[in-house]
């Protein structure tokens, strides 16, 4: 275990299966639904014999009632891969009331939200990769499956640090490139992107079959934005600080705050993404039994 995941989570929501929505493409005999067919418990269709089927799968009782041979068709069970997108820009450095202290901030949060996410679907069988997106990929582990390699996702998730401007809808579109089967892509971010931007970003990742969540993490302040004097505002992005009287733009910034979450929610909604707004205030455990139960078959 690593400082960014709690043993008592783990316990708790290890009984809760991370299901993907959609059919999954894998390596192995697993728990998720594929688009072929193949052995197991769920019936999906009959269709008729032609030669050279496997005789065994024949329904003999259809048989019996029409004089005709049938074939029962099974959907096949395999393996996730799962792949988690953490965003490595300079903001993810903001924490709770702003603070950049270590273990409050919203890198922070994202490391636990996606190494417990690894190690639970890792310990039920699915591959998990890694890909730390700050101005470009500035990491990429592909999606395996071993104790090795998961030993390999936790370490980098411990070493991410976070710096620079976002590069958020490039390295999505890079992603959707280069996640080769079908997969769970799960996107942990503080999204300051124009929402139009990503829009073509989520588009461009179903249309590859991915099945998309995502964690919107905010702080508090950031919405409310409740300053009673003048601030000095750092952009951890890089730009010029600047030193503003909130009292004279609240009204204007929380209207854009609302409108900006408003076009996200549409855009997420149209492109059937599977989207999270997440307080960094709010016990990381409660956001992931929400995610993991939403999911259940």
């Amino acid at each position: 275990m690593r400082n960014f995941i709690d043993p008592a989570v783990v316990a708790r929501l290890a009984g809760l299966a991370m299901d993907a929505r959609t059919p999954m493409i894998g390596s192995v005999s697993g728990r998720h639904r594929s688009p072929t067919r193949g052995s197991s418990l769920e019936f999906s269709e009959y269709r008729k014999y032609v030669p050279g089927d496997d005789t065994r799968r024949l329904d003999w009782r259809a048989w019996g009632r029409s004089d005709r041979f049938y074939i029962k068709e099974y959907e096949a069970d395999t393996n996730l891969r799962l792949c988690l997108i953490v965003d490595v820009s300079g903001s993810m450095n903001f924490g709770i009331n702003g603070s950049q202290e270590a273990g409050k901030t919203k890198l922070d949060y994202a490391r636990s939200l996606a190494g417990t996410l690894a190690y639970l679907a890792a310990g039920q069988g699915d591959s998990v990769g890694l890909y730390c997106a700050g101005e470009k990929f500035k990491r990429e582990i592909r999606p395996k499956r071993s104790a090795a390699h998961l030993k390999f996702v936790l370490d980098e998730l411990g070493d991410m640090k976070a710096e620079g401007e976002t590069g958020l809808p490039a390295a999505l579109h890079q992603a959707a490139e280069k996640i080769a089967q079908r997969a769970l892509v799960v996107i942990i971010s503080d999204m300051f992107v124009d929402p139009e931007e990503l829009r073509s970003c989520f588009q461009h990742l179903r249309f590859r079959k991915h099945d998309v969540a995502v964690f919107h993490l905010l702080e508090q302040s950031e919405i409310d934005f409740e300053f009673d004097r003048p601030v000095k505002f750092v952009d951890l992005e890089g730009a010029a600080p600047m030193l503003v009287d909130p009292t004279t733009i609240a009204k204007q910034y929380r209207a854009a705050v609302q409108t900006y979450l408003a076009d996200l929610k549409k855009i997420v909604r149209d492109s059937a993404v599977d989207y999270h707004r997440v307080s960094i205030e709010e016990n990381y455990a409660e956001v992931l039994a929400r995610f993991l139960l939403a999911r259940k078959k």
